[in-house]
């Protein structure tokens, strides 16, 4: 198995708020690929009965849960009495190809998150990726030995899937050609993520 970076999750190593949306990852990206790899590879071998891959939402989409051996700091932190007056929102694309949607966040100066002690590898398969990129125009962008890539990257406290917010629910229902995955949207995963996501958010 080999994963590759895709260029999608690149934007989170830009280190330019303007161009990402679930936090910056102050790291190399090839070693970061390298990393990653190099875990899966390491839990294949030790315990073959419990693969690294991890279900998504939807057969295309698997996680990795690694430690964090970045200075990544928690992509999401709680709302509260003393925070809430910080939150801003506004219409966001995370590519000029998407459609903006409304989403809300802490701004990364104004709020200090803890350096978080999990990473969330979010991955495509190789099909779905090409699939993707053809509906937008976008080329070919995943190697031909890679079987995953990885799409997004978040940095959080819980070695466990954080809900998608139902804003990204919502976007990745949409067809192809407009951003999404094409994926229906689940009515009962949509609102456990609401009830999760009402006392949280990001920060950018």
């Amino acid at each position: 198995m080999l994963i590759s970076m895709e260029r999608f999750a690149l934007r989170q190593f830009a280190r330019d708020a303007a161009q990402q949306s679930v936090g910056v990852i102050d790291f190399d990206p090839d070693e970061f690929t390298r990393r990653v790899n190099e875990i899966v590879e390491r839990r294949m071998q030790s315990n073959p009965d419990d693969p690294p891959l991890k279900p998504g939402y939807a057969p295309f989409c698997k996680h990795v849960f690694v430690d964090n051996f970045t200075p990544a700091t928690a992509y999401a932190i709680p709302i509260t009495a003393d925070n809430r007056h910080l939150l801003r929102s506004d219409y966001v694309a995370r590519t000029p190809k998407e459609l903006p949607v409304l989403q809300r966040w802490f701004p990364k100066d104004a709020v200090q998150p803890p350096v978080a002690k999990y990473l969330d590898v979010i991955l495509y398969s190789r099909e779905q990726i090409m699939k993707e990129n053809a509906a937008t125009g976008e080329g070919n962008t995943i190697p031909d030995s890679s079987e995953w890539g990885i799409i997004s990257i978040k940095a959080q406290m819980v070695d466990e899937e954080i809900p998608m917010a139902p804003i990204t629910m919502m976007r990745n229902a949409l067809p192809l050609r407009e951003g999404g995955s094409g994926v229906p949207l689940d009515h009962d995963l949509y609102l456990q993520s609401v009830q999760v996501w009402r006392t949280l958010a990001t920060v950018l």
